[in-house]
């Protein structure tokens, strides 16, 4: 458990303290001209829905869920902010996953964002009657696509790994997919 830990905070340590705030040209910037219209401006949040899928490292098979999240950037270029849930259920179970990501965000290009985020996750399980509440730490890439180069609709695809700090200490892999709705 003690090196995870450790490779937890050294990723966090490099992801947020070692890189320069501008590793990521601004789209104003890179727009070559000022943004005039109120269209043109960035959205306050952007919301995420889809659907995510999960594989238990201990066995047994994949699971599917709906997925819904909402994304914000208090620092410009540095930091976004993702909530999401994604309720899982099976035939003699039922498990919800929220979490909350920090994420530094990369700008590839004016229609291909890339973010790479960690953080904790609540995890509520409920199996065989039986109800567990557990924290695990998450981490996560975010793919990010805007056909039009305008920040209105476009789709993500999110790989992540989770590990939890319960008993059992359970890890899983995922991958969520789905449509994105900048809110203005």
């Amino acid at each position: 458990m003690r090196p995870r830990a450790y490779i937890l905070a050294g990723l966090c340590l490099l992801l947020f303290g070692c890189m320069p705030i501008h590793g990521q040209i601004s789209s104003k910037a890179s727009s070559g001209h000022l943004q005039e219209t109120s269209e043109e401006k960035d959205p306050i949040a952007i919301l995420e829905v889809g659907a995510a899928q999960s594989w238990n490292f201990s066995g047994g098979a994949a699971t599917f869920a709906p997925n819904l999240a909402a994304e914000v950037t208090p620092i410009e270029n540095w930091l976004e902010l993702e909530a999401g849930v994604s309720p899982f259920y099976t035939r003699d179970s039922m498990e919800w996953d929220t979490d909350l990501l920090f994420k530094k965000p990369w700008t590839i290009s004016r229609k291909t964002e890339f973010m790479l985020g960690i953080g904790p996750q609540w995890v509520h399980l409920k199996q065989n009657g039986k109800v567990t509440d557990s924290i695990a730490g998450e981490v996560a890439g975010d793919f990010m696509f805007w056909p039009t180069g305008r920040h209105h609709f476009g789709w993500f695809l999110e790989p992540a790994y989770d590990c939890s700090f319960g008993g059992g200490h359970q890890q899983s892999i995922g991958m969520s997919a789905g449509l994105l709705f900048g809110i203005r």
